[in-house]
């Protein structure tokens, strides 16, 4: 028993005195695990990050093989490529086409679009559009301040070659020889084969000095169309610097609820020019007078406001458009973005739509003036955000049925014909002439304006055209009917006779 004992105590103390080497041991092994699986993370995070610039594809499906090799891991790396390029579309140029694009930024928009037509059409090699920095906001933005001119190069590259200058050898050889002009408005395709593309034998330069409203509305071939609505929805992509502050503008609204853009369109110039001068003072009429003298390229001079808004073509006044929008039943507590610069009159024109809507704010209250500072004397810029939020509201609402509404209008129908007020400017005239002097009560009043609008809410229809008059016809980009559905569904989406035209193509 005594033998047994030492022995056993003997064995006891064998095994103490060797325990600390097993834990020492596992302890090794579990420290050169753990260094090996930080080394080998540390070295799959660097792989994908510089995979990245060299093949996107490669390294995506590289970390899907080993995901489902070695199952569910703690840390996930999010590899999102960019989409593919398209490619390049090979043809034989027939020369370069330079425009300078004129007016405010949704004209300049629409110019281009039709620009990238018309280089497609014809086979030419489109040079990157020069901006108006002559017109009335005097913005010397080039076009890559304002959209994301990679973007736009490549996205259409299997439509048309895009470069972002002249190369130097044609440069230098057409120095004195390059043929400027503007071409004819409204102009369909047999105008530029026919008249336009005849003058590359003479030179391989064209400078279009003018752009506006140079493309047909209709009776375009249907390719073409899809282009052009293709460079405006998808193309057209602003700066990530713009982009970034105007989804910051969305959020903020979205976040106190949803949202009416108003399009007030009451700004200096657009009184100056359009000569309505309705609600103003006598000094400020004379003033805004002087300013149309001032610019010998407005040709018209002497205008009658009172005429001109009896027919509708004035822009609603800040008072009128607060009643309009009362009789609409907008509810007083709705949240209302003002899209515009500065109000002529500033805050004692306001006054009345701040009473009747308290939740008016504009982006200059919503963000901070360091945020806006890189955009100010930059008009293009600022109706960039202007253009984001109104696009992404919940309810549009244009005074005016200027270039900024029009765009803005097609573009909410293309992104599922959300809601859009279409103000009937010269039936709300006689209404608001009524009403104030007393003829026709509030109930009736709001009766007759909610009727008058019950189809003016931006639902489906066709576009309306009115053969040798297209300045009267509807704007192909506020209703781009032929990229809003396929042509086997468009009759029932649009409805055969859903049109105000007086004839449909």
């Amino acid at each position: 028993m005594e033998i047994r004992s030492e022995s056993v105590g003997l064995r006891s103390e064998k095994l103490g005195g060797s325990s600390p080497v097993i834990p020492r041991k596992r302890l090794q092994v579990w420290f050169i695990r753990v260094c090996s699986s930080i080394l080998v993370w540390t070295c799959l995070v660097q792989l994908v990050a510089v995979g990245e610039l060299w093949h996107p594809r490669f390294i995506t499906n590289l970390t899907t093989r080993f995901s489902q090799i070695a199952g569910p891991l703690h840390v996930q790396v999010a590899v999102q490529p960019p989409p593919p390029l398209p490619p390049p579309r090979n043809y034989t140029s027939n020369g370069f086409l330079k425009v300078s694009c004129n007016g405010g930024l949704n004209q300049m928009r629409s110019a281009i679009c039709d620009m990238v037509a018309v280089a497609r059409l014809l086979n030419l090699t489109l040079v990157v559009p020069e901006l108006d920095k002559t017109s009335f906001w005097a913005d010397p933005s080039d076009f890559e301040d304002i959209f994301d001119v990679r973007h736009f190069i490549d996205s259409l590259r299997d439509e048309v070659r895009i470069v972002r200058r002249l190369p130097k050898r044609i440069s230098k050889k057409y120095r004195h020889g390059v043929l400027e002009m503007p071409p004819v408005s409204w102009s369909n395709e047999n105008y530029y084969l026919q008249q336009i593309l005849p003058l590359f034998n003479k030179s391989k330069v064209l400078h279009f000095n003018r752009t506006d409203a140079r493309l047909a509305n209709n009776m375009i071939p249907l390719e073409l169309q899809k282009l052009r609505c293709r460079v405006n929805f998808q193309a057209l992509k602003f700066t990530p610097q713009i982009e970034s502050l105007g989804h910051k503008l969305v959020h903020i609204l979205h976040q106190r609820g949803p949202f009416m853009a108003l399009h007030l369109r009451y700004e200096m110039d657009m009184l100056a020019f359009s000569g309505c001068t309705h609600g103003c003072k006598q000094e400020e009429a004379e003033e805004l007078k002087r300013l149309r003298y001032a610019y010998p390229w407005w040709r018209e001079k002497e205008i009658n406001s009172v005429e001109r808004r009896s027919q509708g073509l004035c822009p609603l006044t800040p008072e009128e458009a607060a009643l309009v929008l009362q009789a609409l039943g907008i509810d007083k507590e709705t949240q209302i973005y003002v899209a515009a610069g500065e109000i002529y009159g500033s805050e004692r024109r306001l006054a009345a739509l701040r009473a009747a809507f308290p939740r008016i704010v504009r982006k200059e209250t919503l963000l901070d003036p360091l945020e806006l500072q890189q955009f100010q004397n930059h008009s293009s810029q600022m109706a960039a955000l202007d253009f984001m939020v109104s696009v992404a509201s919940n309810t549009f609402v244009p005074t005016y049925d200027g270039n900024m509404a029009k765009v803005v209008e097609g573009h909410r129908r293309y992104l599922g014909f959300k809601k859009t007020i279409l103000l009937d400017r010269r039936k709300l005239v006689e209404l608001l002439n009524l009403h104030q002097n007393g003829t026709l009560p509030w109930n009736e009043f709001t009766v007759a304006v909610r009727e008058a609008h019950e189809k003016r809410m931006g639902q489906p229809i066709r576009r309306r055209v009115i053969p040798d008059k297209p300045k009267e016809e509807d704007y192909f980009y506020s209703n781009p009917q032929e990229c809003l559905c396929e042509a086997n569904n468009c009759d029932d989406l649009l409805g055969r006779g859903n049109s105000n035209s007086s004839s449909v193509p």
